[in-house]
């Protein structure tokens, strides 16, 4: 079941569009302000977002940066062309201007997330740490950050599942097929040196000890 974030602080569109999405099968929760929608991913990473622009606290378009690597749908009343290009070449996947036909909106949403799950190597982010699976790439606040293969691996699994204890055993069986230096008595060292690496690059200590099952993404990550 894909999970959609609803932000906007309109609270009848977004009741609207939470009994729309829920009655397509889709997992709807809500955020009234873009303060409360940074906080929201904090509790894990929805697989798509609508998002408004007039927003208390942060604006929509100062929310849009920390959402890398998430499908945004702009559904903003703003409707000059010059917003809206700004905006797509931000980031936003896609853009409906308000006031908006459900149905439309409903088939964008399922056209994003089918692209979504056609290309899985869509960036990662959490807080300032960013992950490109295409480039292979890491980096905290635009610095490349520099991971053995194995090290790349258990972040990579670990920031895909930003909400979840990954246990040691999953750990293992999913990178073992690649990275066969990591077995369960080094398991420990590579990922205190991953570790280490995102904290001289900025990062702080962004992935947690769960004693005795495994690892996980810290409850706050690092600033953008």
């Amino acid at each position: 079941m894909s999970h959609i974030l609803v932000i906007d602080d309109d609270i009848h569109i977004g009741n609207l569009l939470q009994e729309a999405l829920e009655g397509e099968g889709y997992r709807v929760s809500r955020a009234y302000s873009g303060t409360e929608a940074v906080l929201a991913l904090d509790r894990g990473r929805p697989d798509l977002i609508l998002l408004d622009l007039m927003l208390p606290g942060l604006s929509g378009e100062q929310v849009l940066p920390k959402l890398a690597g998430i499908p945004v749908i702009v559904v903003s009343a703003k409707a000059d062309v010059d917003s809206k290009t700004a905006l797509l070449l931000g980031g936003a996947a896609d853009y409906v201007t308000k006031p908006f036909a459900l149905r439309e909106l409903l088939a964008r949403v399922a056209v994003r997330l089918r692209e979504a799950a056609a290309h899985p190597g869509a960036a990662l982010a959490f807080g300032s740490l960013r992950l490109d699976p295409d480039a292979r790439s890491v980096c905290v606040h635009g610095g490349d950050v520099r991971l053995t293969r194995t090290e790349y691996a258990i972040l990579k699994l670990l920031m895909a599942n930003p909400a979840q204890v990954v246990t040691k055993s999953r750990l293992l069986d999913e990178i073992g097929r690649d990275t066969p230096d990591c077995t369960e008595s080094s398991l420990k060292t590579h990922v205190s040196n991953l570790r280490r690496k995102l904290r001289d690059a900025g990062a702080g200590d962004c992935i947690e000890s769960v004693w005795g099952i495994g690892f996980k993404m810290a409850a706050n990550p690092p600033k953008p």
